[in-house]
């Protein structure tokens, strides 16, 4: 190995200074392997851009020339690199490497010389704080550092050793030189070819083979007649990008092995793993790098926690509304997708999961399918509710209570203000129930309980196809590695130096070998957890009973405020009116503010139970929040459905809130009408509130305000880094990505208005559908515009979302047939009809539901006072089954109500048994793996293995033939493997053995 030049100089690691000349030369002989070299170039420009990596010598080897081993191209202070020259804002300064991660942090120096360069010319510089050029003192752009504080200086250490565990690792870094007294830093990472090889086979990443794409088959010749007419009349809905046109064409793919490199069409290095598994690769090293002055704390995600950067993010491709012709993925998804103007059309699925990963994809997948199934439920809500309005002329309860002539003198609905009335003032309530209140509602009911199982039969199979289509089928729980969190580390060092009872000092000075051992052996028992899991259980008691209060509060509201409104004249033909509406509006009001206070508090008892894995932790955390989120948002509707007017009590034996406050009854309709306003009102003030404030007007005051303090921020300014900023500088402005979780929570509680309550209320479907087209778009540009990109994670469903949708949807049933039971009249209408008509008609149904009081028999200062009643009454009339007056048992409950009851049950019996058997049904009929999906899979596996032996004995061929005749034979096979595949030597970075020439199939 020759001698290092001055161009070639050593990093040491973890070494703050650059090595003296005689150190170089005398270091040259004990060069470890994977040493790390620094590539200082001279005044003249960098070398080309159309350089590969391969010919620049990025292999993190101990090449010697000044082409060797290269961590860090400089940028010389007179003659920078200009924006306009770099052929991409998306790789190094020389233009060579691409950025495949981003490490962003904020630094603050003191006593610095006034004499210092200009902040404007960014200097590349590598993780040791070294600039291009040897610092002479006292010249001109000479920086000198005041003492810094302690705090400043070990988040500086520990920095250092991480960026320098990270080029141990194979990743090369970038970042620019600290050259302000305060400001933002950008370490650019890349990931040569032999990291993402060697990644890639750890990870199980599959990859597309040599072999062409092959077609899935339909079978059937009708199917494939009729896919090919379906194709044809939705091809103005699809999208304009590529990988929506070949949703046919399946790549034959294979876990990548670097030992099977021919099995690869690897024809450019750069671009054979996109850019997502890129920095998913690089993701990976970044969580498992550890860092021994932060406490051994593993992983970027523990760094962050503890402040010492401030975000990791992947770049995203480019800018999204860039003028010109030049495209990427983010202005193709832009265009095509997360915009209102192509609300119409399909979403490019393929696309979306190239771009952000499997897990996004399948959240959007689910989304499109969730708002297609509202479709057909929306037509038919439509026609029940047109039913309703076509029938109400000929409705026979709502002309009876209408008819003024029946004259029923109804007991007064408060005391001593209230005074008797007639039941025909109630007409239009009356009229405005049946339009909800009507046979066709049962059947609407018993079709969405078929409609929520054939979504999720659906989406399964939906999900296999997916899963087929991205190579999901063959992962494992396994491959997906699990990182500890940095907050169970803490609680296990913390009980690990309280075991032992050392100091942090000692522990930190042990061995490392058996603090390994030590975090093998210690972790975190029930007895740890058992504090954070009782003030979980106690905390989610207090959550759901302070929910509780709170409905009983607007019930007390309601009640008082009816009484009020009762004792004035003018507002007394008003009273329900106002008093449901302002009491809905409570509620939502209540429940948007509950809402966002449940949330932190589902993360902060989550982060209490100490879960050690992100998956468990957001298992748990979805689990506390749609808990409290439900309670939250249905118990005022479960109040009016099940419990509003149960407890009243009859005349002359009311049931008293507080002194003087009888308790709320139902509207002489029913109390079916109010359950469809509360629904009503909530759906959409949610939908409407939530979309329009807290997802389109929150994230744009953030982004506001934070100009607003960048302007304002003390400083220096870069004009012209401002007028051409890097894309890692657009996209750390941008909103860091927080999960899926409040994406899934809205969906899912609308899934529950949907599905819960559709008999009280059949447009549920309608405004869902109205919302989810808008919605889908609104997170579509929430994700390409105003977020960072996500790391792409690979997860093969929905997970324990899908057994939440399970659960709403069996619930469901039960619901329903207790709101068509209990709340609804349909029940004792048929009773009627069927049992006590004497015409089969509903003739006389209003009658039979009303019972007879003695007004004499009303307790002493409850009587109206002054009735303004045009007639002297004798008996009122109440709505209930009881006993009349001259009874024997007078105001018992009657016959008829026992009967009603007992049909009640029975139907609650029936429809839910019925239901769940039809559900059952469909789900035993529509197979979770779609035939095709189930049939490709087994060909696959044929095709796999023939292309394995086709491709083994291509290379044994090439592998026995003599050596004079084996260039001239290689150059006549079609499909001979590369140069750089394993063939005697392995290549840099391998860990394949060089004399592997057999591969087992």
């Amino acid at each position: 190995m020759a001698a290092p030049g001055l161009c070639d100089i050593p990093l040491l690691p973890g070494s703050p200074r650059r090595l003296s000349p005689r150190a170089v030369a005398r270091g040259d002989r004990g060069l470890k392997h994977g040493q790390q070299y620094l590539k200082v170039p001279g005044p003249q420009a960098p070398g080309p851009a159309g350089r590969s990596d391969g010919e620049s010598g990025l292999a993190s080897g101990g090449g010697s020339s000044c082409s060797g081993s290269v961590i860090n191209n400089y940028l010389d202070t007179i003659e920078p690199v200009s924006s306009e020259a770099r052929r991409s804002r998306m790789h190094f300064h020389d233009n060579q490497r691409k950025v495949d991660y981003v490490l962003a942090y904020h630094y603050r120096k003191r006593g610095v010389h006034p004499g210092q360069g200009s902040p404007g010319q960014s200097l590349a510089i590598v993780s040791n704080g070294e600039t291009g050029k040897e610092p002479h003192p006292g010249g001109h752009g000479d920086i000198e550092l005041g003492p810094l504080d302690a705090l400043e200086e070990e988040k500086k250490e520990q920095r250092e050793e991480f960026e320098h565990n990270l080029m141990e690792a194979g990743l090369e870094l970038e970042k620019d030189l600290e050259s302000k007294s305060q400001g933002s830093v950008f370490v650019r990472i890349h990931a040569p070819w032999q990291v993402l090889a060697r990644e890639a086979e750890f990870l199980k990443i599959k990859v597309p083979t040599k072999k062409e794409m092959y077609e899935i088959k339909s079978e059937g010749s009708i199917a494939k007649k009729f896919n090919e007419l379906l194709q044809k009349l939705s091809s103005p809905l699809k999208p304009r990008v590529p990988e929506h046109s070949n949703n046919k064409m399946k790549n034959l793919s294979y876990p990548f092995s670097r030992e099977k490199m021919y099995l690869y069409n690897v024809q450019d290095k750069d671009t054979f793993f996109d850019n997502a598994t890129r920095s998913r690769i690089v993701h990976e090293i970044l969580k498992r790098t550890a860092c021994s002055r932060a406490n051994n704390t593993m992983g970027i995600n523990s760094l962050i926690a503890n402040n010492i950067y401030e975000a990791a993010y992947p770049l995203h491709d480019g800018e999204y509304d860039s003028p010109g012709d030049d495209t990427n993925d983010r202005k193709l998804l832009y265009q095509e997708w997360a915009r209102y103007g192509v609300f119409y059309k399909f979403q490019p699925i393929d696309l979306i999961r190239k771009y952000f990963g499997e897990k996004i994809g399948l959240y959007f997948a689910w989304l499109g399918l969730y708002t297609s199934f509202l479709i057909p439920s929306s037509v038919i809500g439509v026609i029940v509710f047109l039913y309703g309005c076509a029938t109400i002329e000929e409705d026979i309860p709502s002309k009876e209570m209408c008819d003024q002539q029946n004259a029923f003198t109804m007991c007064p609905l408060c005391d001593k203000s209230c005074d008797y009335w007639n039941l025909s003032s109630a007409c239009g309530t009356a009229k405005a129930s049946h339009l909800f209140d009507n046979p066709a509602t049962v059947f609407f009911s018993i079709f969405m309980a078929l409609w929520a199982t054939m979504f999720l039969e659906n989406w399964k199979r939906l999900q296999m196809r997916l899963g087929y289509f991205w190579d999901l089928t063959g992962i494992e729980e396994e491959e997906v590695s699990e990182h500890s969190r940095p907050e169970y580390e803490t609680k296990v060092r913390e009980k690990m130096l309280k075991a032992s009872g050392k100091s942090v000092v000692q522990k930190l000075g042990t061995n490392a070998t058996e603090n390994e051992d030590e975090d093998d052996e210690d972790k975190l028992t029930w007895k740890d957890r058992f504090p954070g899991y009782l003030m979980n259980f106690a905390s989610i008691l207090f959550m759901i009973a302070l929910t509780f209060s709170i409905v009983f509060g607007v019930i007390v509201y309601r009640i008082t405020i009816a009484a009020a409104l009762s004792l004035n004249k003018s507002t007394r033909s008003n009273v329900r009116v106002t008093v449901t509406a302002t009491a809905v509006i409570i509620n939502l009001v209540v429940i948007l503010i509950l809402d966002e206070i449940y949330g932190a508090v589902a993360v902060w008892l989550t982060k209490i139970e100490v879960p050690k894995t992100e998956q468990t932790f957001e298992e748990r955390l979805i689990l506390k929040a749609f808990l409290l989120k439900f309670v939250n948002a249905y118990s005022p509707i479960f109040y009016v459905a099940f419990f509003k007017g149960r407890f009243v009590g009859r005349p002359g034996s009311y049931v008293y809130v507080f002194d003087g406050y009888r308790m709320e009854e139902c509207a002489p309709g029913g109390c079916l009408m109010e359950l469809c306003i509360q629904l009503s009102i909530i759906m959409l003030g949610k939908q409407l509130i939530q979309n329009n404030i807290f997802e389109i007007g929150v994230p744009k005051l953030k982004k506001l305000f934070r100009k607003l303090k960048d302007e304002t921020e003390p400083g220096e300014t870069d004009s012209a880094h401002s007028k051409h900023p890097e894309q890692w500088d657009l996209d750390y402005s941008l909103e860091p990505y927080t999960g899926l979780t409040p994406e899934y929570m809205e969906m899912i509680i609308q899934f529950g208005f949907v599905t819960l309550f559709v008999a009280s209320f059949p447009l549920a479907p309608v405004f869902a559908l109205l919302n989810n087209v808008i919605e889908v778009r609104l997170d579509a540009k929430k994700f390409v515009t105003e977020l960072r990109r996500p790391d792409a994670v690979r997860t093969k469903d929905i997970g324990i979302w899908f057994d939440i949708l399970s659960g709403i949807g069996k619930f469901s049933v039960i619901s329903n047939a207790f709101v068509i039971a209990v709340t609804s009249d349909f029940i004792p209408r048929l009773v009627y009809q069927y049992a006590y008509s004497h015409n089969g008609t509903l003739h006389g149904f209003v009658n039979h539901t009303l019972s007879f009081f003695n007004v004499s028999q009303l307790k002493e200062g409850t009587q109206p006072e002054n009735s303004q009643f045009d007639q002297e009454v004798q008996f009122c009339r109440f709505k209930d089954y009881r006993e009349p007056p001259w009874a024997p048992n007078p105001y018992e409950f009657s016959k008829q109500y026992w009967a009603i009851l007992s049909a009640r049950l029975a139907f609650v019996i029936i429809f839910q048994n019925l239901v769940m058997f039809l559900s059952v049904l469909v789900d035993w009929m529509i197979p979770d793996i779609p035939t095709d999906i189930s049939d490709q899979i087994k060909k696959e596996k044929g095709l796999l293995v023939d292309f394995f032996l086709k491709e083994e004995h291509e290379k044994l061929k090439l592998t026995d033939e003599p050596a004079q005749r084996s260039l001239g034979g290689g150059r006549r096979s079609r499909s001979r493997a590369p140069s750089w595949a394993p063939s005697g030597q392995s290549q840099p970075g391998s860990i394949a053995s060089s004399g592997s020439q057999h591969t087992n199939v």
